[in-house]
């Protein structure tokens, strides 16, 4: 279904909007449950249900400063990034702290990207030593592959990191995907630079270019990409889910199905 709304790249109408939660919002996120984890200017983040019904408040902001990103993967247990402190936040469903993972207690201090592994640890990229690593809920390492320039003239420097069908991609902005299997074996590298919101829904890589989504399917090396509608034209944000498009404009987040 997803591929035969993609082919119809400039039909902009097949957008419908479902619903907009107004506020002043700064950034979010959807779950595959379509829950949403809202960010308000304050650092508060608030989930809300399908229906936006409120299921939880996470106010403890003060102690790690600005979010840097959050994966919202496993929907019982939700990862928050500080960059600045070089910690991981795991909350529960109802956004409740479970646990604190401060990388820098295993010497770890150069993180841009973390994100759920298949086996419910964390993949992180460490940027000192250039390797993919996966660590435990104490911050311990369990998994790193080699140091990353041995294979590549320039290590990546990844933003995003998604864990999908036994495939682990990183995204570098101005270099584009390297895609590594579960046991840290290079497979394959896609040349898409400069996309925004990226994102990866089974072996498909997908990311905004300008106003178009681009949707790359590696297991067919094919493309497609469908155009924006103009009023949507200046979000701040964009999620893709399939089916579905959210944007944040303006401080409200906005529902679309196709």
């Amino acid at each position: 279904m997803f591929f035969s709304v993609i082919s119809r790249a400039q039909d902009t109408s097949f957008f419908t909007a479902a619903k907009s939660i107004e506020g002043e919002y700064v950034d979010f996120t959807v779950d595959n449950l379509g829950n949403y984890y809202l960010l308000s200017k304050d650092n508060q983040l608030k989930k809300l249900n399908a229906r936006g019904d409120s299921m939880g408040v996470f106010n403890d902001v003060r102690r790690y400063g600005k979010l840097n990103s959050m994966d919202v993967t496993n929907p019982l247990k939700v990862l928050l990034y500080y960059k600045n402190f070089s910690t991981i936040v795991v909350l529960d469903r109802f956004l409740n702290v479970v646990n604190t993972i401060d990388l820098r207690k295993q010497n770890i201090f150069q993180v841009k990207a973390i994100a759920q592994s298949y086996d419910n640890n964390i993949w992180i990229y460490d940027e000192q030593n250039n390797k993919l690593k996966r660590i435990g809920e104490n911050g311990s390492v369990i998994f790193e592959t080699v140091d990353l320039r041995i294979i590549f003239d320039e290590a990546p420097s990844p933003t995003a990191i998604f864990d999908h069908d036994g495939f682990v991609y990183l995204y570098d902005p101005e270099k584009g995907f390297y895609v590594f299997d579960i046991y840290g074996s290079f497979k394959t590298k896609i040349s898409y630079k400069g996309l925004t919101d990226v994102t990866v829904i089974g072996k498909t890589v997908l990311g905004v270019e300008s106003n178009m989504i681009v949707a790359y399917t590696t297991g067919t090396l094919t493309e497609k990409r469908m155009a924006l509608p103009s009023a949507i034209a200046d979000r701040q944000k964009t999620v893709i889910l399939p089916g579905h498009l959210y944007i944040l404009q303006n401080g409200a987040v906005k529902h679309f199905t196709f």
